[in-house]
C-alpha cells in the first residue's frame, strides 16, 4: 500500500498539528512567564484608634473614647486641669477598644515610629510648650511621649494628632502630609 499526500494535504495536516500543540502551549506559557514571584509588598494598614488617654507624670489627665469608631456616635472627651509654670512628663496612650480585650495600638505606632508622628497645638489663652521625648530610627520625633511646660494661668486648647505616614523630617503638621489616625482637641484650664 502506497501513501500519496498532496503537498496541500500536507500542509493542512501539518498546520493542524502545530495549532493543536499551540493551544495546548499556551497556558504553560502563560504561567511560566508570570513575573508574580516576587514577594508581595506587605499592606500596612491604617490603624483603629477609639481612644487617646493623656497621662500626666504617670496619672490619667485627659482621654477621648469614641465607642463606636468611625460610627454615628460622638467621642466623649475628659479635659484637663494643669499647675502654673510646671514642667510634665507625657505618655500617650492610643487604644482600639472595638476589639476584646482593647487592643493597644501605641505599641504598633512605637514599632513603626518611621511611619508615625504625633503633631501638638495650641489655642486660645493657653501658654505651653511642648518638646519631644521620643523619636524614630532617623532621629525624627515620633511623639508618644514629650514634655509639657505650663508658663502662666489661662486656658484654651491642646489638640493632639496622630498622623500616619508623614513626610519626615517636616515643619509640622501643616506640611507633613499623611493621613489622620485620630486627632482630638482638649480643652485646658492652667490654674
Amino acid at each position: 500500500m502506497v501513501w500519496v499526500i498532496s503537498i496541500n494535504n500536507f500542509s493542512k495536516i501539518i498546520t493542524m498539528k502545530i495549532f493543536k500543540y499551540a493551544l495546548l502551549a499556551i497556558p504553560f506559557l502563560y504561567f511560566s512567564c508570570n513575573d508574580d514571584d516576587d514577594t508581595p509588598e506587605p499592606v500596612n494598614e491604617e490603624e483603629v484608634i477609639t481612644t487617646m488617654n493623656v497621662y500626666v507624670d504617670g496619672a490619667l489627665a485627659m482621654s477621648s473614647t469614641d465607642s463606636d469608631g468611625e460610627g454615628p456616635l460622638e467621642p466623649v472627651v475628659t479635659d484637663g486641669v494643669l499647675a502654673a509654670n510646671t514642667t510634665y512628663s507625657v505618655r500617650l496612650e492610643f487604644l482600639n477598644e472595638l476589639e476584646d480585650p482593647a487592643e493597644d495600638i501605641t505599641e504598633e505606632v512605637e514599632e513603626e515610629a518611621l511611619e508615625h508622628q504625633v503633631f501638638y497645638s495650641a489655642g486660645g489663652d493657653l501658654n505651653v510648650g511642648v518638646e519631644y521625648a521620643n523619636f524614630d530610627s532617623d532621629e525624627n520625633p515620633l511623639g508618644t511621649l514629650f514634655t509639657l511646660t505650663t508658663n502662666e494661668a489661662g486656658s484654651g486648647t491642646i489638640t493632639i494628632t496622630l498622623v500616619h505616614e508623614p513626610m519626615k523630617p517636616n515643619d509640622g503638621l501643616a506640611t507633613a502630609g499623611g493621613s489622620t489616625d485620630i486627632e482630638v482637641t482638649f480643652n485646658v484650664s492652667v490654674e
